[in-house]
């Protein structure tokens, strides 16, 4: 089983160095690729003020979060959905960096966030994938025709779930073969779902691969395992 979790933060600032907060966790859980509907979502109480720039970002305000956890309240449930999976964050090394500074306040020497799971940049990948093109999640949901249309405003939640979509898509197109309806039955128990075609007088031709084909496929699978760190599928 491969447990993937798509990743988002938001905060009171840029930099983590200047005494700046977390105030927003949103994660998506995947297994295999499919969407599980198990998410983490918390709102942080930061315990400062929060930047002029960055409530223009994401719209929360001191007054929402002055009711909600701190961090230290929040951490134990948030380490225990990322343990043991691969973590996708755009842009990894802003998000990292964050909870990185948390857990170093809290007492128990928690570690960091790579101690408990794999962390993988959707940025990288898409810089390698698009090369000199822009590659925010905005310029890759035009790119990939993944809607955005209802994010106004950035929310960590919203924005794990837009990328996890983008991952998907990114990363292989179709996840599934969805051949039964949503209420679980199998269309193809209906006669009329399958329709057979007769083939007796049609001639099939076989393609086979070029030497070129078969080495840029080759090259391609090597990057796909530098970048994962681990084989692709076809090789498995």
């Amino acid at each position: 089983m491969m447990r993937q979790v798509v990743l988002d933060t938001e905060t009171t600032g840029l930099e983590p160095s200047e005494g700046h907060r977390i105030i927003e966790i949103g994660c998506v859980e995947l297994v295999n690729r499919r969407a599980t509907n198990r998410h983490f979502h918390e709102y942080v109480n930061p315990q400062r003020e929060i930047e002029e720039g960055a409530l223009a970002v994401h719209g929360i305000s001191q007054e929402f979060l002055s009711d909600k956890p701190s961090f230290e309240q929040i951490v134990d449930r948030f380490l225990e959905f990322v343990r043991g999976a691969e973590v996708i964050i755009h842009n990894a090394p802003f998000d990292v960096g964050f909870i990185n500074h948390e857990l170093a306040q809290l007492e128990g020497d928690l570690g960091e966030l790579e101690d408990y799971c794999q962390v993988l940049d959707s940025l990288i990948l898409a810089r390698h994938k698009h090369p000199g093109q822009r590659n925010s999640l905005d310029a890759l949901c035009k790119r990939y025709d993944v809607d955005n249309a209802h994010r106004t405003l950035h929310g960590a939640l919203l924005d794990a779930q837009i990328l996890a979509d983008l991952y998907l898509k990114m990363t292989g197109g179709q996840t599934s073969l969805l051949l039964g309806e949503k209420d679980g039955s199998d269309p193809t128990s209906d006669p009329n779902f399958i329709k057979r075609v007769s083939r007796d007088h049609i001639p099939l031709p076989v393609i086979f691969a070029t030497e070129e084909e078969l080495t840029a496929h080759e090259t391609r699978l090597q990057q796909i395992e530098a970048l994962t760190g681990q084989p692709p599928i076809w090789r498995r």
